[in-house]
């Protein structure tokens, strides 16, 4: 087993996707445990947490730390001839869009709680450039 980014490259060449489940759990699990407080874990910015409301995807899962509102995945995509704050991503024709294009797009998918502010990273992928 290789540890190199190509390690990670599906058989098709195209770059893998970075999971940050353990990572997630890790955090609620030490929130449970009363090692984080509240205000540790719930800290999303204003901005994200009105992406989330106006243009993120709406999910079934609740939210791990209010349990009361589910989560909602905000993606922001980065890369050359994008905004420097990277772009929000609010349709799959948009993200079907970047995957044809010519230049490598890196994606960033957030779970972010519209109630309580809760907000963590959850994958990282790249599309396009192919």
């Amino acid at each position: 087993m290789s540890f190199r980014p190509e390690a990670i490259r599906g058989a098709n060449g195209g770059s893998g996707v970075v999971d940050y489940r353990l990572t997630r759990r890790a955090v609620v699990r030490e929130y449970r445990k009363g090692r984080l407080s509240r205000l540790d874990v719930c800290d999303a910015h204003p901005e994200l947490r009105r992406a989330a409301a106006g243009a993120g995807t709406a999910t079934n899962e609740p939210c791990p730390i209010c349990e009361e509102e589910p989560v909602t995945l905000v993606t922001y995509a980065f890369g050359p001839r994008l905004p420097a704050g990277g772009r929000c991503v609010t349709s799959a024709r948009e993200m079907a869009k970047l995957a044809r294009g010519r230049v490598q797009v890196a994606c960033y998918v957030v779970e972010v709680c519209t109630g309580c502010a809760w907000n963590h990273l959850t994958r990282v992928f790249h599309v396009g450039g192919e």
